[in-house]
């Protein structure tokens, strides 16, 4: 293999996780040139890769126009192999027309029967295979059948950056996300914060669109050794950051694999989502934290909702402070 393509122009986590392919194919073949396609808003977190030779930036601001544009400059590259790790359209339609002598992807994808090869890609509340996993059988053939861990690299000017912010024991929160059924809620987050020590700092983290919440919450909150740094660092200064927390505290989102990505403690608060869909925290010291007890409505999709579909939201509301507050050091 002298040239590969890898494919994932969803979320920004799922980039993340794609990460873990980059490490696997580096492995095996050192020698080979890896190129990463993903959506424009995401090319941060890979800033810098030192194990990628070029990125592809999908703009789907003008989708299809774009779309064409990189067809033609790939097709340029004369790759080895397309790994597509998306299961939309488009994505299919740009590994297909990739020009590779290989394309390998899922069945799901709707232009799976241009692939040279394909594989399920099974998702059950009560699963056992993570996500890196099932991304790993796109590759199994040429390097072997366990999957990395995902990982990325901020640059020393992202480690510089945060610093200033590691004076003192300190842990993150990420308490925002983009649906609000996988979203602790605010008021449990202020009652979280307000029973820390406040030995302890705390930092709030978030892109540019989370500022508001993390300011509600610092707002309300007793503690007042509190900061928001959320719009104020990069994905890669957030991931610095997070590695060397006392503990990271998440929700089911981006962030989460941020701290899988560094081996950074974290603990992942999963609301209407369940660690069996895949999505789970990989770091050594890592633990999903959700209800104790069953609910017939949980999960109630892959994906967030905008509000609880049943009116209580009890997989959020029966989450206690307690449980979060079990992670750090007595």
């Amino acid at each position: 293999m002298q040239k590969i393509l890898i494919i994932q122009t969803a979320f920004l986590g799922d980039v993340v996780l794609a990460t873990a392919l980059i490490e696997k194919l580096s492995e095996f073949h050192p020698e080979a040139e890896l190129h990463f396609l993903l959506r424009k808003g995401n090319e941060g977190i890979l800033k810098g890769h030192p194990k990628l030779k070029k990125l592809w930036i999908l703009d789907k601001s003008r989708k299809f126009a774009s779309m064409k544009e990189i067809v033609k400059g790939l097709r340029k590259e004369h790759f080895d192999l397309t790994i597509n790790l998306q299961r939309f359209l488009s994505s299919g339609v740009i590994a297909a027309l990739s020009g590779a002598k290989k394309v390998v992807g899922f069945k799901k994808n709707p232009m799976s029967m241009f692939f040279s090869e394909k594989y399920d890609h099974q998702i059950e509340p009560d699963g056992t295979v993570h996500e890196v996993e099932r991304n790993q059988q796109l590759i199994t053939d040429i390097t072997d059948d366990k999957a990395s861990r995902p990982k990325v690299y901020p640059s020393k000017e992202d480690f510089d950056k945060v610093e200033v912010y590691k004076c003192e024991d300190f842990i993150t929160i990420a308490p925002a996300s983009v649906w609000f059924t996988k979203q602790w809620p605010k008021e449990k987050w202020i009652d979280f914060i307000s029973n820390l020590s406040t030995e302890l700092k705390v930092y709030l983290i978030g892109a540019p669109g989370d500022i508001a919440l993390c300011n509600e919450i610092i707002q309300q909150t007793k503690h007042k050794n509190i900061e928001n740094l959320a719009g104020k660092l990069s994905p890669l200064a957030s991931a610095a950051l997070m590695r060397d927390a006392v503990m990271n505290y998440v929700n089911d989102s981006a962030p989460l694999h941020f701290a899988s990505a560094m081996n950074a403690p974290v603990r992942a608060v999963f609301c209407s989502t369940v660690n069996g869909f895949g999505f789970g925290p990989l770091s050594d010291n890592g633990q999903v934290i959700n209800i104790k007890e069953s609910l017939d409505c949980r999960p109630c999709g892959l994906h967030g909702h905008r509000a609880c579909p049943e009116g209580h939201f009890k997989c959020a509301l029966s989450i206690t402070s307690d449980q979060l507050l079990e992670a750090l050091p007595r």
